[in-house]
């Protein structure tokens, strides 16, 4: 008997309110396509169950961006917490459809559907582990994480994402290369 393949859903973090950017880098463009919507693009290629997009500053203006594509709405709340309560706002949704998350964030210039698919089949071979993006000595997003962390997922707070998480739990984490996506738009200088 073949066993399913494992399926992932996909979360695009967007609900940050960019106050050192000084504006929003969600809607900053890259060749004319928003960086939501080029990570949500990037996302989709990956042939996720289900793709949300969470919101929380600037919501309406991050999700028309997006609106013309197969994305879930997920509105936070508490964004001005941080990371972690994007992360838990869009694990809540996420029910039993999948067998692990890919959570991708709006700020990493390079971002490639090629990485994110490398991500997922690499996942695949060993579904229990987690996949993380490996680049400037960190461990951490794009990354896919599977269904047994997701209460730890739950659990984080403030301004931590995944990355302390997969810190933590290195011996069950499987790193990828990516030294393109070390460069990240926080500020000014970091625009390309």
């Amino acid at each position: 008997m073949r066993l399913a393949k494992p399926r992932h859903a996909a979360i695009i973090l967007a609900a940050g309110g960019s106050r050192r950017l000084g504006r929003s880098k969600q809607l900053l463009e890259v060749n004319g396509i928003a960086r939501v919507r080029q990570a949500a693009r990037a996302a989709l290629a990956t042939n996720p169950v289900r793709t949300a997009v969470v919101v929380g500053s600037g919501a309406r203006q991050v999700y028309a961006a997006v609106a013309d594509l197969p994305v879930e709405r997920v509105e936070c709340k508490q964004w001005s917490e941080g990371m972690a309560a994007s992360v838990r706002a869009a694990v809540r949704t996420l029910g039993r459809s999948c067998d692990g998350v890919l959570i991708v964030v709006c700020d990493q210039h390079a971002l490639t559907a090629a990485h994110l698919q490398h991500l997922v089949a690499s996942w695949r071979h060993a579904p229990l582990r987690a996949v993380a993006s490996a680049y400037a000595n960190v461990i951490g997003v794009p990354a896919l994480l599977p269904r047994s962390w997701f209460p730890h997922l739950l659990a984080l707070s403030g301004d931590q994402g995944a990355r302390g998480l997969l810190r933590k739990r290195l011996a069950n984490v499987t790193a990828l290369s990516a030294s393109e996506l070390a460069l990240d738009i926080d500020r000014p200088e970091d625009l390309p």
